[in-house]
């Protein structure tokens, strides 16, 4: 019986072998990969009302001009970070949720072959991120984030692309750095290994279990710094290729770079890493060239990559007329009035000091959390209110990102430690006029922030001065609430501030404050059920006409320092007036 148990064993192997498709002895591969689309997916800005110049729509023309050449096979791939950014996909998100998001309309349309999960394609929650996973018609990647019931990962770890027998494996993962940024209730039922670790593990399954001959990482986490520590990375790309032997080439994202690099692992393998940027300003293109070497037993292979502009690539008329009924929806929501602002604000004087702009937010912040102080930060570098009528498009200009709004238990102390730390990196230390202020980088290209001003948090409910003349630590005095009422360092406070923030965001509660993580749960006392932007919108449309005032609750000596300093560098980021 045990013989012919094991001829019949044999007969199936053979069975099987003969039925596989011979692999390739040369095959020509162009992979093509997305990544931090950020709702990119139609040429028009519907915020700005104006026409963009790129989009899902060129992307889709040049790939489809590849694929009709028929000189290669040819793979579709995102990195991730597409559910977030623009009112077409907040449309699908919150508004219209009964249909088909229009990411899984578009992409499928767009025979995507494979997509990772981005940390802003969970920050819409378990409704929206749960729902795709179902409405894509190709794997949704993550293999380090994992179920915390079974151990196993929530999304699909990896797939395999098959063309012409040869293997292409994908593996996703995603920053596990996302409980910094979004409550819990958000991805609740997971946790994000280290991104090391999960390689490691999953590439020791993918080559016993596939025996792939090419390997692509595909990594919502930009490239990082080489002596990152592992456990705390968000951008730790650059690490999984050196480490991690068996990856030909790595796809990254999240940092909003481009780049094309090449990394030895600890096998002495050549690896590609390489970044297109964000909303589709580039597509990365990587051509490759399989050749079976018999005395090997297995391919070689020659990698050449780069990235394409996309701004270059016409418009695919037929993406465009497909989607334009679904994008027309979206223009007549945006388009609706919610109420009027008296005067015009503009996030460019939130760079300098107190503002309008930043004000709006945080009266708006302190009234929907009966809060006695209020953070808040510009969220957009450039952008601009006009005074009269206010559409819900404007909402995105006034509050770029979907966050929650939480209520938190600070005590004085903590407040002012968490200023002293956000203006540390807002503005340098003086020793006079002439001397820079704001962290300012001028090239040929022009003068940039080197800070991230979406960190550069002031605070309402208060009156306090900011001396760029004293070091960190002894900058902030706080002469008293704006109430009247004496500041105590000693009292605990209600503070309204963003989720982003409030869990550990910018490190300002940690590092600053001198809060652990788990802490900082224990302080929350409320949050919202809705993004911040609903609640921003419900609250305009109740008040109608809203008249914005600077209150100067805060100011920056000393005072002819920071005019000198502001005029100049203002000039240098936004031009004269």
């Amino acid at each position: 019986m045990k013989s012919k148990s094991i001829f019949y064993a044999m007969i199936i192997m053979l069975i099987v072998s003969a039925c596989a498709p011979k692999k390739a002895e040369q095959l020509q591969l162009k992979i093509y990969g997305t990544s931090d689309v950020h709702g990119a997916l139609f040429p028009y800005d519907l915020v700005n009302d104006r026409e963009t110049e790129t989009s899902l729509a060129q992307v889709h023309q040049y790939v489809s001009k590849q694929r009709e050449k028929k000189d290669a096979e040819v793979i579709l791939l995102d990195n991730g970070d597409i559910l977030q950014g623009d009112p077409l996909v907040y449309y699908s998100n919150f508004e219209k949720t009964e249909t088909k998001h229009i990411c899984a309309d578009v992409m499928n349309f767009m025979q995507y072959d494979a997509g990772t999960v981005g940390n802003h394609d969970i920050e819409p929650g378990h409704e929206v991120y749960d729902k795709l996973v179902k409405e894509f018609a190709f794997p949704w990647l993550a293999a380090n984030a994992v179920r915390n019931s079974d151990g196993n990962p929530y999304f699909q770890p990896y797939t395999i692309i098959e063309k012409q027998g040869v293997k292409i494996a994908v593996m996703g993962l995603i920053t596990p750095a996302i409980p910094k940024w979004l409550p819990e209730k958000i991805w609740s039922g997971m946790h994000f290994e280290p991104m090391v670790k999960s390689a490691k593990k999953w590439m020791e399954i993918i080559q016993e279990k596939e025996q792939p001959d090419f390997v692509i990482g595909l990594f919502h986490s930009g490239a990082g710094r080489e002596d990152e520590y592992e456990f705390s990375h968000e951008n730790g790309s650059i690490l999984v290729a050196k480490q991690v032997p068996g990856f030909d080439m790595v796809i990254c994202g999240h940092d909003h770079h481009e780049q094309i690099s090449w990394f030895e692992n600890t096998e002495k393998e050549k690896v590609l890493v390489i970044n297109p940027k964000s909303r589709a300003k580039y597509l990365a293109e990587v051509a490759v060239e399989l050749s079976w070497n018999s005395e090997k037993n297995t391919y070689d292979k020659k990698l050449k990559p780069k990235l394409v502009k996309i701004a270059n690539i016409e418009k695919s008329k037929e993406y465009v007329d497909h989607f334009t009924p679904k994008f027309k929806e979206v223009e007549a929501y945006v388009s609706r009035e919610v109420g009027s602002f008296k005067k015009s604000i503009s996030t460019k004087d939130a760079m300098f000091g107190d503002s309008p702009f930043i004000d709006l937010i945080q009266n708006i912040q302190m009234d929907l959390a009966d809060a006695e102080i209020s953070f808040a930060a510009p969220l957009s570098f450039n952008a601009s209110i006009d005074s009269g009528e206010l559409q819900v498009r404007d909402l995105f200009k006034l509050y770029r990102f979907e966050n929650l709004l939480y209520t938190m238990n600070l005590t004085g102390k903590e407040i002012k430690d968490f200023l002293e730390f956000s203006y540390r990196d807002w503005f340098q230390q003086m020793n006079s006029a002439n001397d820079p202020m704001l962290y300012i980088s001028t090239t040929d290209h022009g003068s940039r922030l080197t800070t991230m001003f979406f960190n550069y948090d002031s605070a309402e409910g208060i009156d306090y001065t900011v001396d760029i003349s004293k070091p960190y630590g002894e900058r902030i005095t706080i002469s008293g609430m704006s109430s009247g009422e004496k500041f105590d360092e000693n009292k605990t406070y209600r503070v309204a501030l963003n989720s982003y923030r409030g869990n550990g965001g910018g490190n300002h509660l940690t590092e600053g404050a001198g809060l652990t993580k788990e802490e900082l749960s224990s302080r929350l006392v409320n949050s919202t059920t809705k993004d911040l932007r609903y609640y921003l919108m419900k609250w305009i449309e109740e008040k109608g006409n809203v008249d914005i005032e600077c209150d100067n609750n805060w100011k920056v000596v000393p005072a002819k320092w920071h005019a000198t300093a502001s005029k100049k560098e203002y000039e240098l980021l936004y031009g004269a007036n």
